[in-house]
C-alpha cells in the first residue's frame, strides 16, 4: 500500500528530474551569430534576417523554366506551402549544396510534390536566363525522382526590381565578390504560407526531415500532416537562432507532470479499492455470524 511518505518521496524525486530537465535547457546556449569584428568584409553584408510573418511580394514578375513570364503569387494556391530556395544557377558550389540538401530531405518525406506543397527555386543574379533554369531543373528532377516533381518545381529567373523585392522581404543579404567573379550569399531556405507570408526559416545546407516536415504542416495551418505530426508540433518549439526545431522542455515537463500525477491518482484509487475489500466482512462470514 502507498503511504503519504512513499508519495511525498516519490513526487519530490519528479520535481527534481524536472528541475534537473530544465536546468540543463537553461544552461545550455543558443547558436549566436559570429561577432561583425571577426568576419571578412564582404561576408559582414551577407545573412538572413529573420522577417517571419513578412509577406512576400506575391505580384513581382519573373521568368520560369519554359521561359513564360510569371507572378510569384501563381505559385500560392489551393493551401499549398511552399518551401523558396534563393540560389544563383552558375553557383560554383554552395547553391548546388543547398539544392542537394533540400531535395534529399523532401524525398524522405511522404508529402507529394505539386500535391502537398510547391518548390520555387529562384536565382537572384539578374544576368541569368530561363536555359540556365531549365537545365538546372533538368537535373535536380533525377536527383528528386518522385511523381509531382516535375509540376511542383519551380526555377525562376527575373529582372534586378523583382529580385530586390523578393530578397529583402525574405532578409536575404548578399554581395557580388567583383575579385572572384562570385556572390557571396548565405545558405539556406525559407518555408512560406499558402497566402505568401513567412513562416520558417532552415539555415545550412542540410535539413534535418523533422524540421522540414514540421515547417511544412505549420506553415499550411495543420491542412497536411497527420495527427502525429500535431503532436509534434505541441511539443517541439522552432528556434529562430538556429532554425531548427527543439524539444520544448517545460511542455514536455508539463505532460510528464499530468501523466504522472494521473497515474498516481489512479494507483491510489485502486489501491483505497483494494484496501475496503480487504476489511469489509465476506457474505460468508455474515452467514455464519
Amino acid at each position: 500500500m502507498l503511504t503519504v511518505a512513499g508519495l511525498r518521496l516519490h513526487l519530490n524525486r519528479i520535481f527534481l528530474l524536472a528541475c534537473a530537465i530544465y536546468g540543463a535547457a537553461v544552461l545550455v546556449p543558443s547558436t549566436v551569430p559570429a561577432a561583425e569584428g571577426d568576419l571578412p568584409g564582404p561576408l559582414r553584408d551577407v545573412g538572413f534576417d529573420q522577417n517571419l510573418g513578412q509577406a512576400l511580394p506575391l505580384d513581382a514578375t519573373f521568368v520560369d523554366e519554359g521561359g513564360r513570364e510569371v507572378r510569384l503569387g501563381d505559385f500560392f494556391h489551393d493551401g499549398r506551402p511552399v518551401v523558396l530556395a534563393l540560389v544563383y544557377y552558375e553557383c560554383p558550389m554552395l547553391c548546388d549544396m543547398v539544392l542537394n540538401g533540400l531535395v534529399s530531405s523532401l524525398d524522405i518525406l511522404t508529402f507529394e510534390p505539386g500535391k502537398d506543397y510547391e518548390v520555387v527555386v529562384v536565382s537572384f543574379d539578374p544576368t541569368e536566363d530561363a536555359v540556365l533554369a531549365a537545365n538546372k531543373k533538368r537535373e535536380y528532377l533525377v536527383q528528386f525522382d518522385r511523381e509531382g516533381a516535375r509540376e511542383g518545381m519551380h526555377f525562376l529567373t527575373g529582372e534586378s526590381p523583382s529580385i530586390d523585392a523578393l530578397t529583402r522581404a525574405v532578409g536575404f543579404r548578399y554581395v557580388y565578390d567583383e575579385e572572384k567573379d562570385q556572390y557571396a550569399h548565405a545558405a539556406g531556405v525559407t518555408v512560406a504560407t499558402p497566402e505568401g507570408e513567412i513562416a520558417r526559416y532552415l539555415f545550412g545546407i542540410e535539413y534535418a526531415p523533422k524540421d522540414l516536415r514540421l515547417a511544412l504542416v505549420e506553415a499550411a495551418q495543420m491542412r497536411i500532416g497527420s495527427a502525429v505530426d500535431q503532436l509534434l508540433l505541441f511539443c517541439y518549439n522552432y528556434d529562430p537562432v538556429t532554425g531548427k526545431y527543439g524539444a520544448a522542455t517545460m511542455r514536455m515537463i508539463q505532460i510528464g507532470g499530468a501523466l504522472t500525477i494521473g497515474a498516481l491518482a489512479l494507483f491510489i484509487l485502486l489501491s483505497r479499492r483494494r484496501d475496503r475489500r480487504s476489511i469489509s466482512p465476506s457474505t460468508e462470514d455474515l452467514a455464519h455470524s
